[in-house]
C-alpha cells in the first residue's frame, strides 16, 4: 500500500464544510455521515487502473490537502479528488455570477463556498443514471446500494470488470445497459480525464454512443460525472420547473443563463441544490 499527500491552492471560493454537508445529503450517492471527523474521509475506485483508493481531504484557508492510499497510480487518484469535488477550476469569476444574479446571489449566500461534488467517476454517474431510469430514487439508491455491498471493495462501488463478471438481478434492461456501461469504462471511454479532454458536444456524443444511454444520461455523466464547468443542461425537466419558478415564465434558459456564464454548470446545480433545501 502506497500513500501520497499533496497540498493544492483552491482558486476562488470553496468551503469543504459546506461541501461535506451537501454530500451527505446527495441520494445519489451519500457520503457516510463524518460529524465527528475532521475533512472528508472516502474510498472510490481511480478511474485509471480501477483501484480501491482511501481518501482524506482537509481545508486549511485556500489551500487543500489530499491523502491519498493504495495499490494503483496515486497521482491520478489525486487529480480524480480534485476533479470530483471542482476544485481543479478556477473560481475567480464565480462571485461575479452572483453580482450579476440575484437568484444565484441567494443561492451563493445559502451555500457558501459549495461547488458541484458528488460523483466520484463519469462511471459512476453513468452506472446511477441507468439504475434511476423508470425509478425513483429511493429504489435507485437501494439498487446501488445493494450492488456497493455485494460486490463492492469495502464501500467503494464495483469495478467495470466485477460488474461484467456478475449475475445481475436488476428489473428491465438495467443489466444489459450497466454491461454496456462497464465496458465503455474498461475502453477508457468513461475516464473523467478524458471526457475533460473533449469539447462538451463531444463529450456528449461519445456518452450517448453507449447502449442505454439517451440525451438526460449524457448530460448527467458529463456535467455532473466530469463536472464540466459551464455546460447547460438541455434535458432536465425538474431544472426547468426550478428556473420557470425562480425566474418566471417570460425569457428562455438561454437568456437567463446568459448572466451565469463561464459558470452555467455551477449555477443549474445550485438552483437543484436550493431546490433540494425547499423539499
Amino acid at each position: 500500500m502506497t500513500r501520497l499527500e499533496t497540498v493544492h491552492d483552491v482558486v476562488g471560493p470553496w468551503s469543504l464544510a459546506t461541501t461535506k454537508r451537501f454530500w451527505e445529503g446527495f441520494a445519489p450517492g451519500r457520503l457516510a455521515s463524518q460529524t465527528q471527523t475532521e475533512g472528508i474521509h472516502t474510498a472510490f475506485l481511480c478511474d485509471t487502473d480501477w483501484q480501491r483508493v482511501d481518501a482524506v481531504i482537509t481545508q486549511d484557508g485556500p489551500s487543500v490537502r489530499i491523502v491519498v492510499e493504495g495499490p494503483g497510480e496515486l497521482d491520478a487518484a489525486t487529480e480524480q479528488v480534485r476533479r470530483l469535488l471542482s476544485i481543479d477550476i478556477d473560481g475567480r469569476g464565480w462571485p461575479d455570477v452572483a453580482e450579476r444574479d440575484d437568484v444565484i446571489a441567494d443561492a451563493q449566500a445559502r451555500l457558501p463556498g459549495f461547488r458541484p461534488c458528488g460523483f466520484y467517476s463519469p462511471y459512476e454517474a453513468a452506472v446511477w443514471s441507468l439504475l434511476s431510469q423508470r425509478t425513483n430514487m429511493r429504489q435507485a439508491a437501494a439498487m446501488k446500494t445493494r450492488l456497493t455491498q455485494q460486490l463492492g471493495d469495502d464501500g467503494a462501488f464495483p469495478s467495470p470488470a466485477t460488474l461484467l463478471g456478475a449475475q445481475l438481478s436488476l428489473p428491465g434492461r438495467k443489466a444489459e445497459y450497466l454491461r454496456a456501461v462497464a465496458e465503455a469504462a474498461l475502453d477508457g471511454r468513461l475516464s473523467g480525464s478524458y471526457l475533460r479532454s473533449l469539447q462538451p458536444t463531444d463529450a456528449f456524443t461519445q456518452v450517448q454512443s453507449i447502449l442505454g444511454m439517451g440525451p438526460f444520461s449524457a448530460e448527467l455523466v458529463v456535467i455532473r460525472g466530469a463536472n464540466f464547468a459551464d455546460v447547460l443542461p438541455r434535458n432536465e425537466g425538474r431544472l426547468s420547473d426550478e428556473v420557470t419558478k425562480r425566474y418566471g415564465s417570460d425569457r428562455s434558459i438561454d437568456e437567463i443563463a446568459e448572466a451565469w456564464k463561464p459558470f452555467r454548470s455551477w449555477a443549474t446545480v445550485h438552483l437543484r441544490a436550493l431546490q433540494g433545501i425547499a423539499e
